[in-house]
């Protein structure tokens, strides 16, 4: 039944199971208020973490995290080894996924109403921005023989390099996802309950592997530009409507410009459009606080993006070519004479 699903449906249901899971966040936070956390100490300090954590209260985070991690990771594996073939709907392994992730998701609720602290109470703050940052990264490269990285030109990567990255993409992707969401505790704030629902999306996006759900174009670039929504609107609940928002929501918003909407089969004048509003809507929100100078400051996330992909690819073919050199020759066989 379920493989007959539609890309739409299956879709549909993850998205409003995410809705639902994220109210239900909203409504056992109210039981944390009664928690004391000691004061903000600045930008690379997680305020939601218990002041005196205990073996029980870490390992509370620690061990269902690596559980969900390296159940995901066999989950995957099984299916690039015993499945390896895209349906349009969902495999029985899909639907072990799922299952698995809603379970940990409610083993997370618990545990935030048992012992609160998530991974952060051992891990700085900024590895769980990178996790996700990473994973942006990936799928640009990923992507970038599709539709190209800067106007719809692609940048020289190898096929090899693109291959790598296309076969254990999987991988990565799953331990941002996992790692960011056990990283936090399951408190109700605004950006908390912004960040979990994101997270909950791309959960169901790593549950989805080989089915056409997976690849429907619209659907990862919501994906992609959900960031530009989180970033925004946590820049604007913490810094307030003075703050960097305009940053993170035209820093997203020029990387879709540069690159995302170039994979959309839309006309050029479609496009000479969206660019010509975004660059007025930048213009505008900045004008309008009287620091036009300021609107470079929109190029900062683009251009990290755009470097992290060349370091990256970098990498992946170094690595890929030491493997080549440590693999042994082939055997040279010497028939001999008349053989």
């Amino acid at each position: 039944m379920l493989n007959n699903w539609g890309v739409g449906r299956i879709l549909t249901s993850g998205v409003l199971a995410g809705v639902l899971i994220t109210g239900l966040i909203w409504l056992l936070g109210q039981r944390l208020h009664g928690i004391t956390l000691l004061p903000d100490q600045g930008a690379s300090w997680y305020y939601w973490k218990l002041p005196e954590p205990t073996v029980w209260t870490r390992l509370s985070a620690w061990l269902p995290y690596a559980a969900h991690q390296l159940a995901l990771w066999a989950l995957i594996f099984y299916a690039q080894t015993r499945v390896g073939r895209y349906s349009r709907g969902l495999h029985p392994v899909n639907v072990v996924a799922l299952v698995v992730n809603t379970a940990f998701i409610a083993l997370h609720m618990a545990q935030t109403q048992l012992f609160y602290d998530g991974l952060a109470q051992d891990v700085s703050i900024f590895s769980s921005q990178g996790s996700v940052i990473l994973l942006l990264v990936v799928v640009l490269l990923m992507e970038n023989r599709r539709r190209g990285l800067l106007f719809g030109r692609p940048l020289p990567i190898s096929a090899q390099v693109a291959r790598f990255a296309r076969r254990y993409h999987g991988y990565l992707f799953s331990w941002a996802a996992v790692y960011t969401f056990w990283y936090h505790p399951m408190e109700a704030t605004s950006g908390h309950l912004i960040g979990f629902f994101y997270m909950f999306l791309l959960l169901l996006q790593g549950s989805l592997f080989l089915t056409r759900a997976h690849t429907n174009r619209w659907w990862t670039l919501s994906l992609e530009l959900a960031v530009a929504v989180h970033g925004t609107l946590v820049a604007v609940m913490t810094s307030g409507p003075d703050g960097a928002w305009p940053m993170f929501l035209f820093g997203f918003l020029g990387v879709f410009v540069i690159t995302q909407m170039h994979g959309l089969g839309l006309g050029r004048v479609v496009r000479w459009l969206l660019g010509l509003a975004y660059a007025f809507g930048a213009l505008l929100v900045y004008g309008l606080r009287h620091d036009l100078s300021g609107v470079l400051a929109v190029g900062r996330i683009p251009a990290i993006e755009y470097l992290l992909v060349a370091v990256l690819a970098a990498m992946i073919w170094l690595g890929l070519a030491i493997a080549r050199r440590r693999r042994p020759p082939e055997p040279v066989h010497d028939r001999g004479v008349g053989q």
